[in-house]
């Protein structure tokens, strides 16, 4: 039997491993194993809501544990702010065989989600106007707004209960910098989604260039949901590879 790559998900920012549902429900089908991680504070985290640091520990924590199971080389999986966090997580601790960023941020060393965002032309989206600032630490988002920014291509129903669970998120997360540079030696692909309301298609193809590997979607900022066969073939193929 072929040996098939564990693949790792890891959510954006006001998520959690829920989103992953009709994603992992796919690789399922397909026999190739995944495992969907709550960062702390979202989804069903008992923890409190951290620092991107504490959130790229608890990535790292993972791939920890799965390397003491004799799981190695994961596919790591980022998603928006995810793609930092897998960065930092993979600076951490390497036992990851493939970076994919979907629709996400891809900073170097020494730049933050925000500073690598701020170094690039402004282009406005959705999301800009969706954001809530909720106290000195924390944000929200609008939830009359969050179709437009997350969900533009998605089922009604599935729009509804997933802005149902969006959480709030430590600002911090967006301005602490990554430590290291993984894609230096570990391989990467990026999925770049044309219709996205929250990470510009223009800042995808900047932040593309980084990696080794460019797939493109016609659809929005959830490819996990609005084209959930699409985005497992490409986890399937590199799991596989």
């Amino acid at each position: 039997m072929t040996s098939v790559q564990h693949v790792v998900l890891v959510h954006g920012a006001w998520h959690g491993a829920w989103c992953f549902g009709a994603l992992q429900a796919e690789l399922d089908r397909r026999g190739i194993p995944s495992l969907a991680i709550d960062l702390p504070g979202h989804g069903a985290s008992p923890l409190p809501l951290t620092d991107f640091y504490g959130d790229a520990q608890c990535v790292a924590d993972v791939l920890s544990s799965l390397g003491a199971r004799g799981i190695e080389n994961v596919v790591l999986v980022g998603h928006s702010y995810g793609g930092g966090v897998i960065t930092q997580a993979a600076t951490i601790n390497p036992n990851v065989s493939h970076l994919v960023y979907i629709a996400a941020f891809a900073p170097e060393s020494g730049q933050s989600v925000m500073s690598q965002l701020l170094a690039m032309p402004r282009h406005d989206t959705a999301l800009g106007g969706a954001m809530v600032v909720v106290d000195d630490a924390n944000t929200t988002i609008n939830p009359a707004l969050a179709q437009e920014a997350f969900y533009g291509r998605c089922n009604q129903e599935v729009i509804t209960a997933s802005i149902a669970r969006l959480s709030p998120q430590p600002m911090a997360t967006m301005t602490q910098e990554v430590t290291g540079s993984p894609r230096d030696t570990i391989s990467s692909t990026y999925v770049l989604c044309l219709q996205d309301q929250a990470v510009h298609p223009e800042h995808q193809k900047i932040m593309a260039q980084l990696c080794n590997n460019v797939i493109t979607l016609d659809t929005d900022h959830s490819p996990f949901v609005s084209m959930v066969s699409e985005t497992a073939d490409i986890l399937e193929k590199i799991a596989r590879s």
